[in-house]
């Protein structure tokens, strides 16, 4: 029986800019069925991969394909239509004056503050969509008025109205409050969990996001895999305390994590 094509598959990927180089061989392939959480410190790695990944980084060695259709062999553009971005960098230039209907609808034309003319059809699928994602109530409030969570979960919305088969959440609980945050995670899970859900790749720096629906974890550290693979087989202290360097005790609640960065031995932080 022939294998599935991978939803993702990355194969000594390296990006250098000058003498510095960002991403170092690194090899990552997504099967269909998973949900994965990027999770490593700062300067590890992650952005410069997602820039790689939507085409907006080139890489200077290496194959990324999405879906069985390799860049530079296919249009970018088009390949970008595949993958469902969510990320503050787009969330920024929304206008305050566009209702969450037409937010959602644009994501359909990949295009900021759209002016077009939507169908009927778009705005059935639209109104859809915000009842999927529970913000049916938003489809006629303007962005200025939405809060954090609202806004990240329409923005979920305008990324699933182009049908994506890969989603990618690029730290989307930052900037929000503790509580705002712990209700956007619990949608991401009933997202996760829906028939037909894309496969979700979820980008972070605490594992306190990581829900039970996430199956595999890439962690990365200076530009390089240190580890990929089940998450139930690789997140512990010992990998975590690698991957941030510091001291490092994972603890476990409900299919939740908890992690705690210790003093460092003698006592000098």
């Amino acid at each position: 029986m022939k294998r599935a094509e991978p939803v993702l598959n990355v194969a000594s990927l390296r990006i250098q800019r000058g003498r510095t180089v960002i991403i170092d061989d690194l090899s990552w392939r997504v099967e269909r069925g998973q949900h994965w959480v990027i999770l490593g410190a700062n300067g590890s790695g992650k952005t410069s991969l997602l820039s790689a990944l939507t085409g907006y980084f080139m890489p200077t060695a290496g194959r990324i394909s999405v879906l069985g259709r390799q860049y530079g062999r296919s249009d970018w553009r088009e390949l970008r239509k595949e993958i469902g971005l969510v990320s503050s960098s787009i969330r920024e230039l929304m206008a305050n004056d566009e209702p969450g209907l037409e937010t959602v609808i644009s994501g359909k034309y990949a295009m900021i503050d759209f002016h077009g003319r939507a169908t009927s059809r778009d705005r059935a699928e639209a109104r859809r969509i915000l009842k999927q994602i529970e913000c049916r109530h938003l489809a006629d409030r303007p962005w200025l008025f939405l809060s954090q969570g609202e806004r990240q979960r329409v923005f979920i919305g305008r990324a699933l109205m182009a049908r994506p088969r890969l989603l990618i959440l690029d730290e989307p609980c930052a900037g929000l409050d503790p509580a705002a945050r712990e209700h956007f995670l619990q949608f991401l899970q009933r997202l996760g969990r829906r028939r037909g859900a894309p496969t979700l790749v979820l980008v972070t720096h605490h594992v306190e996001e990581i829900m039970p629906v996430f199956s595999h974890v890439l962690i990365l550290k200076s530009g390089r895999v240190q580890a990929a693979g089940r998450k139930t087989a690789l997140l512990d202290g010992g990998q975590l305390s690698d991957a941030f360097s510091a001291r490092v005790r994972l603890g476990q609640s409900g299919g939740r994590y908890l992690m705690k960065v210790l003093p460092r031995k003698g006592g000098v932080m």
